[in-house]
């Protein structure tokens, strides 16, 4: 009787079916299946930004008012940059506000792979829950400004002659958040993926996202653009999130359908990208970071 030896393990080929990943291949059900962890997420995030400070929370409310104090001065006092007819301090800090919640969802969310490396390659556990946590945390942030602004918005309301009156149009500001928050982990999540092999995207995001500022109605009301720069307006998706802002919180703001659709648009579909990108770089990234 003739015993035959196995066959080594490591001599051995492997064929390892799976199944073809759709074109949308998202992955949120799995992302909500670890809400748990997006919590603990949060929770670590919030902490350790500001543990061993000295002000601790108050920097989420030093850092609006000054950028909004410096901006009145260059461009509103010196600069005389028209304001849409909204007092230049809330003019600026309505764009501040908004814009600071857009930035840090951008530049957190860019530092996913990078910064999570080593936890990565350790542990299974939906990638894409780092960035949701991140903005999250960013939602916080958003959350305390927003409540310094409405304290602002209040005094200037209780001022004589203020033309400044609260407005059913206040509703909008969820969907405002959530356009925000899509745009912003598509636009993070594809920078990201793309650093694992592009290292200088990582000294281009800070940069990049102070010139779209600068492009997206904070500082320059729509109305004040010239004609011929318009189309850049249009095609700009943070330009309807700001003057919408404006125009529910202090009654002055170029609000238009179509540029409202387009930009909704436009933030589905860089959230659909950069997610879709994201997810698949996921299971190939340690080989390149």
């Amino acid at each position: 009787m003739t015993l035959e030896t196995p066959l080594d393990p490591e001599s051995r080929q492997w064929t390892v079916f799976t199944p073809r990943k759709p074109l949308l291949d998202l992955r949120l059900a799995e992302v909500w299946k670890y809400r748990d962890l997006i919590t603990l997420f949060v929770r670590r995030d919030f902490v350790a930004t500001y543990k061993q400070t000295l002000l601790g929370p108050l920097w989420f409310l030093l850092q609006p008012l000054f950028t909004t104090i410096v901006f009145t001065v260059i461009f509103g006092k010196i600069a005389k940059l028209p304001t849409d007819g909204i007092p230049t301090f809330l003019f600026y800090m309505s764009g501040v506000v908004v814009w600071n919640y857009f930035s840090d969802c951008i530049t957190r969310t860019s530092q996913t792979f990078n910064a999570n490396s080593g936890v990565f390659g350790k542990v299974y556990f939906p990638r894409m829950t780092v960035p949701v946590a991140s903005v999250l945390t960013n939602l916080i942030t958003f959350a305390i400004q927003f409540v310094l602004f409405m304290a602002i918005v209040l005094w200037f309301m209780l001022q004589p002659g203020s033309a400044i009156q609260p407005s059913w149009r206040m509703i909008v500001l969820p969907v405002l958040i959530l356009q925000m928050a899509m745009l912003g982990i598509g636009v993070g999540c594809l920078v990201s993926a793309l650093t694992t092999r592009y290292k200088d995207l990582n000294m281009a995001v800070g940069f990049g996202v102070q010139l779209w500022m600068y492009g997206s109605a904070v500082i320059i009301p729509r109305s004040d653009v010239p004609p011929q720069f318009q189309w850049l307006m249009t095609i700009n998706p943070m330009v309807p999130v700001v003057e919408s802002f404006r125009f529910a919180f202090l009654g002055a703001g170029t609000v238009e359908f179509g540029q409202l659709a387009i930009g909704a648009v436009l933030s589905v579909a860089m959230f659909l990208w950069g997610v879709v990108v994201f997810n698949r770089v996921e299971r190939t990234f340690t080989d390149t970071i």
